[in-house]
């Protein structure tokens, strides 16, 4: 595999990068009460020494008192949990590498098999979540507009901390994603509708109080997804018309790079073409994006998280689809979990050293 292509500078706005790596958020759970500490760090740190060229955090929740189910998920609030972000940027920045936090907020939840519970009701859209169990609380025009106001607070610490971006968690049926999907989104007022294009209002002003925090100048990531953990084949977008509702607005109000997450990057997300999610998105938009889904390995991410190893697997076909300009970044997820210098090898032809990925790499932050 000739991989040079991957391998050239990407600049847009505040994000300034040495290659097209961007390694995915991936939700790890070390942070004792929501606090990153060192070994977090270090976990990230190992990342930007092995050459990645943008770092994206694990998803970091804002500051609401039901945005998490799990008590070791980062926060991004607090003195003590900006103080530990404060250190992860800091040793990335010291290796070389580039990182934004993935900012979110859960919606409503199953409760965590910990048994753990935050001290108020999960919140969503209209008080059920994916399965249409477990309700949670309707948000109320208050509680959506603190919530709006707590992304903006997430955003504009990022930028105080000296993180080179942002990325809003829009995806994989949380509370943004709750929002788009008819399913969950049952309000009959203006955050709801009949239409993809009309339940995007929510993620809209998520976007513009981001942006308005931030200002112009910072580069501003939205990640979304069609499917969710609850069904596989969704399509919140039928077809390139309804997609292209659903993302304009999201476009017009700030987003500079859309995260396009799929189970395998190289399904077409229509039929009779074979362009991915993110070829897709940038081509209706016209925006930057990343694509992510399975890349570099031979089984989903959801067999991984049910105990499934994966084995390396040729990039031969991400490199046909980014060499003629479907996407400008690739997102690579379980392998950097479980090998920090995967992004090395590759650069270096040094295949025959990738490492696969097994579940067991879930269980601890790899640092070799």
């Amino acid at each position: 595999m000739n991989t040079d292509s991957l391998f050239r500078p990407f600049s847009l706005k505040s994000l300034n990068i040495k290659n097209r790596i961007a390694m995915a958020p991936m939700t790890r759970s070390f942070s004792p009460n929501g606090v990153p500490t060192a070994d977090v760090a270090a976990y990230y740190r190992k990342r930007a020494e092995g050459e990645v060229g943008l770092i994206l955090s694990e998803g970091t929740v804002i500051n609401r008192a039901s945005s998490s189910n799990d008590a070791n998920v980062p926060h991004f609030y607090g003195i003590e949990a900006i103080n530990g972000w404060q250190n992860v940027i800091n040793n990335v920045h010291e290796a070389g590498g580039a990182m934004g936090p993935q900012i979110w907020h859960m919606g409503i939840l199953n409760n965590h098999q910990s048994g753990w519970l935050p001290p108020v009701p999960f919140e969503g859209p209209s008080g059920i979540n994916k399965l249409g169990t477990d309700p949670g609380t309707v948000m109320t025009d208050s509680d959506i507009a603190d919530t709006i106001a707590a992304f903006g607070q997430a955003a504009a610490d990022a930028k105080a901390l000296g993180f080179d971006c942002v990325e809003i968690h829009g995806a994989h049926g949380y509370l943004i994603d709750q929002f788009f999907w008819d399913e969950t989104n049952q309000r009959t007022d203006a955050y709801g509708g009949k239409t993809l294009a009309q339940r995007t209002r929510f993620a809209v002003e998520v976007i513009k109080e981001v942006r308005r925090r931030v200002g112009d100048d910072f580069a501003l990531i939205i990640r979304l997804s069609q499917f969710k953990p609850s069904s596989y084949t969704n399509k919140l977008a039928a077809n390139p018309q309804e997609m292209e509702a659903w993302l304009t607005p999201l476009a017009d109000a700030g987003v500079d790079i859309f995260h396009c997450s799929q189970r395998r990057f190289w399904e077409p997300e229509f039929d009779g073409d074979d362009l991915n999610f993110a070829g897709w998105a940038k081509k209706l938009t016209g925006k930057a994006t990343i694509t992510v889904g399975s890349v570099g390995l031979s089984g989903d991410f959801f067999g991984a998280f049910a105990g499934e190893s994966s084995q390396a697997s040729s990039l031969d076909d991400l490199l046909r689809r980014f060499d003629r300009g479907d996407f400008d970044l690739v997102g690579v997820g379980r392998p950097l979990l479980a090998d920090p210098s995967w992004t090395q090898k590759i650069h270096d032809g040094r295949n025959d050293e990738l490492k696969g990925f097994t579940a067991a790499a879930l269980g601890e932050l790899v640092m070799e």
